[in-house]
């Protein structure tokens, strides 16, 4: 298990090289580079955040929360604003001590988002971890839209060894839902992972239906835990933070799933969705392999980004 752990980790630091290149290394050079604590300064270090997809709203927050600090704590050197501002930001990213209390169920998982994102590799995945855990999973296959969908979930589904109700391609997802919510209350499942369609954020009946799913999920398993994730493709940057705006406004968020971080410069932007919209990181991959998908584990992912060493055992 510590090794997997470690594994990740490296994974992980590796996965966020661009981030670091591109945010890291510029704050690195102007810690350095400059002999007094200053506007330009300050100036040039929200340039940096901004540019890394620290979003302008939190890096408001951190660059004025570092100005207060310097202040009281009489600092002079550049570069002892280092400390100050990674702690901040693994402030922002804390996730709470009851958010995975879901994994024990009976519990649903509504998995949403655009198209392309990697919900249902994702679900895949997700089934894999709960599956490895002794949790009984079933699988709704409410992607009724693309036919490759259920093919997909269906292999995932045996990979896992999970259960899977899927419909007919143009069948109502809302039925789909309701199938299997009834045969997981029968089978005494622990874990219910309901696939969507990607649906565009601005087309209205595609967000109704989302919202019909969500109503039928309150009131055919009223007693589950409830977890609705937004996957987000981390390389999509402040887009991605739209996204889950608009998503929220449709059902309650209670969890972001970050994608493709390996293959982006703006990885700033795990920082920006849960500093901005109080939705907290729950799960972030880092590559295509089925252990590439983890737990966000805040501390793990600031030493990663900032490159400190590897956490002791």
């Amino acid at each position: 298990m510590e090794q997997q752990k470690k594994g990740f980790f490296a994974r992980l630091k590796e996965g966020l090289a661009r981030t670091r290149d591109n945010i890291v290394s510029g704050m690195d050079r102007i810690f350095s580079g400059y002999s007094e604590i200053d506007d330009d300064f300050y100036e040039e270090l929200e340039e940096i955040m901004i540019m890394g997809d620290l979003g302008v709203k939190t890096t408001d927050e951190i660059i004025s929360r570092l100005k207060e600090q310097v202040k009281e704590q009489h600092i002079k050197e550049p570069s002892a604003c280092k400390e100050l501002l990674i702690e901040d930001i693994r402030g922002k990213m804390q996730v709470d001590e009851h958010a995975y209390d879901f994994e024990e169920g009976p519990s649903v998982v509504l998995i949403i988002g655009v198209n392309g994102v990697g919900k249902t590799t994702s679900v895949g995945k997700l089934a894999s971890i709960y599956r490895e855990r002794g949790k009984k999973v079933l699988i709704a296959s409410a992607d009724t839209f693309r036919a490759a969908a259920a093919d997909q979930l269906a292999v995932w589904a045996k990979r896992a060894d999970a259960e899977l109700i899927s419909g007919s391609e143009g069948s109502d997802p809302g039925s789909v839902v309701y199938d299997a919510l009834q045969a997981a209350k029968a089978r005494h499942t622990d874990i219910v992972l309901c696939d969507t369609a990607g649906r565009l954020h601005n087309k209205k009946n595609l967000m109704q239906e989302l919202a019909k799913i969500d109503r039928i999920i309150t009131r055919e398993y009223p007693e589950a835990m409830r977890e609705n994730l937004v996957v987000l493709d981390g390389t999509t940057g402040q887009n991605a933070l739209a996204q889950a705006r608009e998503f929220s406004g449709v059902t309650n968020l209670t969890g972001i799933i970050l994608t493709k971080m390996d293959g982006t410069s703006k990885g700033g932007i795990a920082v920006a969705v849960q500093a901005e919209l109080g939705i907290p990181v729950k799960y972030i991959g880092v590559g295509e392999g089925l252990d590439d998908l983890q737990r966000f584990d805040p501390d793990a992912f600031v030493k990663a980004l900032f490159d400190v060493n590897e956490p002791e055992a």
